[in-house]
């Protein structure tokens, strides 16, 4: 009695299943807030492709605009001072650039939590102390850091780039319970359409000193081109590798073969 009672309810088991796969809706109705979602807008870089390489000047103007603009919100953990280095500086204009932020530090007379001048071993400082007083200066949204952003995200540098660039007033026919509320912007590259974050960016903020555009569009794709590297400074490095293994694995399955038909060249099958 046990036997056919279990078969039975293995069967209904897998009847549900089946039922459940085969009714299940392979994806979600689209919100309302799907109609207005803009897909990012695609930016070209020097580091596309399948022979990468890095644009210094981008690179270096990016993160001019990241300490003038991004750094009063957004941390960047993951980064040292020495790794600008790679990005052409000097040893000494590395260490003039760390001299110019202030690291978390303790005062080795009292004890007492205490500043001092960056050192090229430190890391870029978070411009918060914790996530509570990030959260309390910015109406209870958390900056993210921005070391790896760019993988993060959907769409890695033209999600980082549209995203600075797509602010803009709502649109007439958007329905009210999408409006942003106090507090918060329209931006249709965002994923709600609203996000907590002003427009980071206006024309002619920050000044390079090679003359280069310094208009939003511009400043955000140079800080795309920076964050792209902060992601992944090994990028141009690991593929410039992987074409090295790819010729050597070329040449040697052509010596393999050469060697394999002289050795059986005088063998009689």
């Amino acid at each position: 009695m046990v036997r056919p009672l279990g078969f039975l309810v293995g069967l209904g088991f897998i009847a549900a299943l089946l039922c459940a796969i085969f009714t299940t809706p392979l994806t979600n109705e689209p919100s309302a807030a799907h109609e207005f979602h803009k897909e990012p807008r695609h930016l070209a870089l020097a580091s596309d492709g399948l022979f990468p390489r890095w644009d210094l000047q981008k690179i270096q103007r990016g993160m001019q605009v990241y300490k003038e603009v991004c750094s009063a919100c957004h941390s960047l953990n993951h980064v040292a001072f020495r790794d600008i280095g790679e990005l052409g500086y000097t040893e000494g204009q590395v260490k003039s650039f760390a001299k110019g932020f202030q690291v978390p530090s303790i005062n080795p007379d009292t004890g007492e939590p205490a500043t001092r001048d960056g050192l090229p071993s430190d890391y870029f400082p978070a411009p918060y102390a914790n996530e509570v007083a990030a959260r309390a200066a910015n109406n209870n949204a958390l900056p993210p850091d921005l070391s790896l952003i760019v993988k993060a995200r959907e769409g890695g540098k033209d999600y980082v780039y549209s995203l600075l660039t797509g602010f803009q007033n709502p649109p007439a026919n958007l329905p009210d319970s999408l409006k942003p509320a106090t507090g918060l912007h329209y931006n249709p590259y965002f994923a709600n359409l609203n996000l907590a974050m002003a427009p980071p960016l206006h024309d002619g903020q920050v000044t390079f000193a090679d003359g280069s555009p310094n208009d939003v569009k511009s400043m955000a794709s140079d800080v795309a081109a920076f964050l792209v590297w902060t992601a992944e400074p090994k990028l141009v490095k690991r593929v410039q590798v992987g074409w090295a293994v790819a010729l050597f694995l070329v040449i040697f399955c052509v010596l393999a073969y050469l060697s394999y038909r002289n050795i059986w060249a005088d063998k009689k099958h």
